[in-house]
């Protein structure tokens, strides 16, 4: 007899992290924000999803902010769309955000029990 897996919950992104996981995926090239929530349940396998009211607030804020910018161009699938790049100053809030996460992991994982 074969033990069966729990089904995979899909879990919404907890507040704070979308900047980080944002910043991560334009590390690896421009996007537009179709391509971005692909990417997400697609890297997260299923387990993160993120809807277009919370993922184009979060891009116009991080574009605001100087660590995105954004130019209308064509998708693979021949439409108009805004393509999202990260800048220099977004790369480094990227490193920023990365250690600030590992903090956080590292203090959780202490009050678990597991570190």
């Amino acid at each position: 007899m074969t033990e069966s897996k729990p089904p995979v919950r899909k879990t919404d992104v907890l507040q704070g992290t979308l900047d980080l996981i944002v910043l991560r995926l334009l590390e690896q090239g421009p996007s537009n924000g179709w391509d971005l929530t692909q990417a997400i349940q697609i890297v997260s396998q299923g387990i993160l999803s993120v809807n277009y009211g919370t993922l184009y607030p979060a891009l116009h804020r991080l574009e605001a902010q100087g660590w995105l910018v954004a130019e209308w161009g064509t998708t693979e699938n021949n439409r108009r769309a805004r393509i999202y790049q990260l800048t220099v100053s977004g790369r480094q809030q990227l490193v920023e955000e990365r250690q600030s996460w590992r903090r956080f992991a590292t203090a959780l994982d202490h009050i678990l029990g597991e570190g």
